[in-house]
This record gives C-alpha cells, structure tokens and sequence, in this order.
C-alpha cells in the first residue's frame, strides 16, 4: 500500500493509549498494509499504529530469526506470558531517531491477538523478537521505551534528544 511518516518523540499521538479495533474492514486491511511496507526497510524491526499516526491497538514486526525473515502483524495485543530471565540491550525507537540506550526487557515474551479476520493469533519471541513484542505493546500502552529506562540514563536520552536536529 503505502509507507507512511513516522510520528516523533513529543507528538501527543505516542502518549495515549490506542483504541481496541472492532471494524475488520478494508481500511483495516490498508492500515495493516501500511504497517507492513513502512517495517519493511532495513533496520527497522517493529511499528505500532501509533507511530504513523493511527491509535488502534495494531503493530507489525519484521526482522530477522535463525537465518530467516519474520514478518507480521498482531491486532488487539496483549502480553500474555514474559520469562522471568531478562535481557539487557541497547534499544531504539523510531520515534526517537538516532539514539538507543540499555534497556532491560524480559528474555522471552508471548503475545496474543487476533489477525484481520478476527481471528485469534500468538506470537511468541526470544531475544530480539521478544523485545520488539514488548516494545510495540508499549507503544499502544501509549508508552516509550524511554520511560524504561533508569533515571540517569533517562535524563541522559532526554538531553540527546533536545540536541536532536529532529526534536
């Protein structure tokens, strides 16, 4: 369909919750479209509706696994099961251009929805695909993997996006 813009840090868009989806229409089946062309570049790993502008609870993912590509969507998400081993990685966004900073995630996420014929859908993710799972949720939890992060780095990521030329 189309790739789309992507919403920054500070657009009010990216701090409020997304709506659930309940119409499995054709606009949905473009929105999901959209999600997926706008993933699609390199070094992209996952996009939640909000992040070009869209508050529905729908994100897509697409990035590599054991060799091979993993590409898809998720509606109405939710986090069913995290592991208690966690992960400790830089981490990006996005929305937030240029800059990624640790940020402890869970090792192994699982994820269930529904797909765009309402029918239910899980995902389930170790290491990078966990963290993208847990970082597109946040993101219809109208929440930035900013706020993850400890104070003092929070601090230091808030500094580095004031000089951002994008800011």
């Amino acid at each position: 369909m189309a790739m789309r813009d992507i919403r920054l840090f500070g657009d009010p868009v990216l701090a409020s919750p997304a709506d659930p989806v309940t119409r499995f229409d054709r606009a949905l089946e473009a929105l999901v479209a959209d999600l997926l062309d706008t993933v699609e570049p390199e070094g992209r790993a996952g996009l939640a509706a909000p992040q070009i502008g869209v508050g529905l609870r729908a994100f897509s993912y697409d990035l590599p696994e054991d060799g091979c590509r993993r590409r898809g969507y998720v509606l109405n998400p939710e986090i069913v099961e995290l592991s208690e081993e966690t992960q400790d990685g830089g981490e990006g966004c996005l929305s937030v251009p240029g800059l990624a900073f640790p940020t402890v995630r869970a090792r192994e996420a699982v994820v269930r929805g529904v797909d765009l014929r309402n029918e239910p859908v899980v995902v389930r993710g170790t290491g990078l695909m966990a963290r993208c799972l847990q970082h597109e949720t946040d993101h219809l939890d109208g929440r930035l993997y900013l706020s993850r992060l400890t104070p003092e780095l929070r601090r230091e990521a808030m500094r580095a996006a004031r000089k951002s030329d994008w800011f």
